[in-house]
């Protein structure tokens, strides 16, 4: 079978190929299965060079990568090229991380040393998500490999063309073969990957799949999993000056179309003037929002949506929303020549009425009145998600309190939910992932300690009532 991969905001076909079936699945764990001892045993100081000159490559074709994430993502073309910049810092990032978690160390004994190693699992199956097609399975990839294990990658299906040009420039680099494998297809090539021998799948994408993953894996003990799964993410905006507390609300809500797992999906704000004032501002910032076209002139915010088809299921969900008694404060805008994968934001208000704990994966935010701080804290907590909240007010006694009490791996104060360093971790709680988090974290769970007694030489040891002769 073949399939391919469509610019969502103008329906040109940007990559066709084959689907790989269940048997070159298995051929491809086999090969990686082969080469896994050679790569495990070559010096860590040349897997970082391998790493380093990935990185060149990425660098020096920074444009050709970011103009593929934009034709098969609809992405913006200035988000597109800040990503491969990401993934270009993602290899030193990854370096320094690996020798501080993952490093070795030594401890003088009597009898000889203590010594603490870490050791890569062997195969890792990464599956990469269409948000960040680049980024995020590239922050898997590069720790797997300076770990010293070998790696099977299946992009999304959404783009495949962004898959095949960072595996191309793996082995540009001088990686051997074997060493990275790149699968593509869909939802069946995923399934015969992960029924192969692995010994790790490495995932980002939505809780749905997290959820599968889980129960798929619960008789396979052996293999580890880590799941960097999305979030029904709160933010409260409780005090300040409207038009700013506005500005961070867009950044948080719909920034990349609201197609970041980070994004705000819940607005909290106080009952009264004041939550008033911060709903209006918000609301009008929004409706001017500019919509565009990767490839067009003029500057935009946001682009389309992955595609029609994942438009109109969050269209659906606000529907749904609607159905249930929310009101609307900001319907979809049409968009005149655009075609239905474009989407303007939507703002609802859902206070006092029952509503899905869902991640809508789109420019949609729901907004909740509560009557203090900490009814405030206690909707942003009221979700089985634990990615990412934020909070927004001029009082540090409030982010004192919020920062305690916040169930969410990623707790931003005046600054977007969707704001995170690459030199930190990042994963949530709860249906959010596995504690096992990314990002900087990535070190931790591509390699296991080995710790070890050595002595350079053999003495013997006293046994309690033998006497020594």
């Amino acid at each position: 079978m073949t399939f391919k991969s469509v610019d969502p905001a103008t329906g040109e076909i940007i990559w066709e190929g084959a689907e790989h079936k269940a048997s070159e699945c298995l051929a491809a764990v086999s090969r990686a299965r082969n080469a896994f001892p050679g790569w495990a045993a070559t010096p860590l100081d040349e897997r970082v060079e391998v790493a380093r000159r990935y990185a060149a490559i990425l660098k020096e074709k920074s444009e050709e990568v970011a103009h593929m994430i934009s034709r098969e993502t609809g992405k913006l073309l200035w988000e597109s090229r800040a990503e491969a910049g990401a993934m270009v810092g993602k290899v030193e990032i990854s370096i320094t991380a690996q020798a501080e978690r993952a490093g070795s160390r030594e401890q003088s004994m009597p009898f000889g040393r203590a010594m603490l190693r870490h050791r890569p699992h062997g195969v890792m199956a990464v599956l990469g998500p269409y948000n960040f097609p680049g980024h995020l399975p590239n922050g898997h990839i590069v720790p797997a490999l300076l770990a010293g294990n070998c790696v099977v990658f299946k992009p999304s299906e959404e783009t495949p063309g962004t898959g095949e040009l960072m595996t191309q420039a793996w082995q540009a680099a001088g990686l051997p073969d074997g060493v990275l494998e790149l699968v593509q297809g869909g939802r069946e090539t995923g399934a015969a990957l992960l029924d192969a021998d692995i010994d790790g799948l490495l995932f980002t994408g939505s809780a749905s799949a997290g959820s599968h993953f889980r129960r798929l894996f619960a008789d396979r003990p052996a293999v580890i999993l880590a799941l960097e799964l999305g979030g029904n993410n709160p933010l409260i905006a409780w005090d300040g000056e409207p038009e700013a507390l506005a500005s961070l609300i867009a950044h948080s809500s719909f920034i990349t179309t609201g197609q970041r797992c980070s994004c705000a999906r819940r607005l909290i704000v106080p009952e009264g003037k004041a939550g008033d004032a911060i709903i209006e501002a918000a609301v009008e910032l929004a409706r001017r929002l500019p919509v565009g076209a990767w490839n067009e002139p003029d500057d935009a915010f946001m682009g389309p949506l992955i595609s029609a088809r994942t438009a109109d299921q969050a269209r659906a969900a606000v529907s749904g929303l609607q159905t249930a008694g929310a009101k609307m404060l900001l319907p979809e805008t049409p968009l005149e020549g655009r075609n239905a994968a474009f989407m303007s934001p939507v703002i609802l208000e859902t206070t006092g009425i029952d509503t899905p704990d869902e991640e809508i994966f789109a420019p949609v935010l729901q907004i909740r009145r509560v009557t203090d701080f900490d009814a405030a804290i206690g909707e942003a907590n009221a979700t089985r998600f634990g990615l990412s909240a934020g909070l927004l007010s001029q009082d540090a006694e409030l982010w004192k309190r919020f920062s305690l009490r916040a169930r969410a791996g990623i707790v931003n104060w005046n600054r977007p939910t969707t704001g995170a360093a690459s030199s930190m971790p990042f994963g949530g709680l709860g249906d959010s992932g596995n504690h096992r988090p990314s990002a900087y974290y990535a070190a931790d769970y591509c390699a296991y300690p080995m710790a070890s007694f050595e002595a350079p030489d053999m003495e013997p040891l006293t046994i309690p009532g033998i006497a020594k002769e």
